[in-house]
């Protein structure tokens, strides 16, 4: 079982990102609501899909499975399809984004950024294949090509779900997950393997945890990356509502990760269609009344005067977050309907 994961090069930029971008919020009453605003799309907008390799078939396919998202809420997703029937394409040499969603198939596993940090440049190292610029991957269905999971429409729901700002539903902070996982293993249990590496229970039928599985093939994920992909996530970019077991966000995950059977932590839904609590997320980020659009143009309205107005800011934000700000800005600039 390989799970889903960023790149460390790109998690560590998005952590050190994170922190400035927290320091900042917590700085005035005005900046309250910064970073989970700027995970977001403008609502009503619509938001470039390209695909960097694939056929024709595919990219439809893709395009139609994301139907039920945008049908839940007041965002377009623009695959660029022509008269020709073709849909956009993006390269590995752009200079310029020719879409803010840049689909791959050709790495492995499945991943996305999150919202806007999708077009976000200070994301990712330069010379990386994953990243915010416009010559990087941003979502990746790898294996698409040649062959699709049993339940694919649900996974590519789930990464573009990622795409619009949502987060995993298993690190949701009102979720059961973090008391339900196996995190160490069986009492005694001696490290046993399969013929490709893959931990085991050992001959005496002791499991084992969480840590261990994951430290073999295929993932071979130390425990900080373990903590930082399975425990539950206390962000504030993270907008969170009720735990949702029928999310298409949440994992399923092999009935040993769980202390208890059934656990409270486990899907309930068919992995492939969005769930109520999904739609109502949705709704959230992206409404369609003027009054609630009017109160996220006033709060980022609000932010962009706080940060932006001479003197609001400590001089050491702007030297230690140098592109940071400046990515801040054209985010609440947008938001507050300035336009990008």
């Amino acid at each position: 079982m390989k799970l889903e994961s960023l790149p460390d090069e790109v998690v560590a930029s998005l952590e050190v990102r994170n922190a400035w971008r927290n320091q900042v919020a917590g700085s005035g009453a005005a900046l309250e609501f910064l970073v989970s605003d700027l995970a977001r799309w403008m609502p009503g907008s619509a938001v470039r899909v390209a695909f960097l390799d694939g056929d024709t078939a595919l990219h439809a396919d893709i395009a139609g499975a994301t139907k039920q998202i945008t049908d839940a809420c007041n965002l377009e997703l623009d695959f660029g399809l022509d008269a020709t029937g073709e849909y956009r394409r993006w390269h590995e040499d752009d200079i310029a984004y020719a879409a803010e969603i840049r689909v791959a198939f050709n790495m492995g596993g499945y991943f996305s950024l999150v919202g806007t940090d999708s077009s976000d440049a200070t994301i990712g190292s330069p010379g990386g294949s994953v990243g915010g610029r416009p010559n990087q991957r941003s979502l990746n269905l790898g294996g698409y090509i040649t062959d699709r999971p049993e339940k694919w429409e649900g996974t590519v729901r789930h990464e573009f779900l990622h795409a619009l700002a949502f987060h995993h539903s298993h690190q949701n902070m009102r979720g059961t997950c973090e008391q339900e996982f196996r995190w160490d293993d069986d009492p005694d249990y001696v490290p046993s393997r399969n013929a490709k590496g893959v931990f085991v229970p050992d001959p005496a039928g002791r499991r084992p945890g969480i840590y261990t599985f994951l430290a073999g093939p295929p993932n071979n994920w130390p425990r900080a990356k373990v903590d930082h992909n399975l425990r539950t996530e206390d962000d504030p970019a993270a907008v969170a509502g009720p735990f949702d077991t029928q999310s298409v966000m949440l994992y399923s995950f092999p009935a040993f990760f769980y202390k208890s059977n059934p656990s409270s932590c486990a899907p309930s839904g068919n992995g492939q269609d969005l769930s109520a609590g999904d739609r109502r997320g949705l709704q959230l980020l992206y409404p369609h009344t003027a009054e609630e659009v009017a109160d996220l143009q006033e709060r980022a309205g609000a932010a962009l005067a706080a940060l932006d107005g001479a003197g609001s800011a400590p001089e050491s934000f702007e030297i230690a977050g140098g592109d940071y700000r400046d990515r801040t800005l054209e985010l609440l600039h947008t938001l507050s309907g300035g336009g990008s």
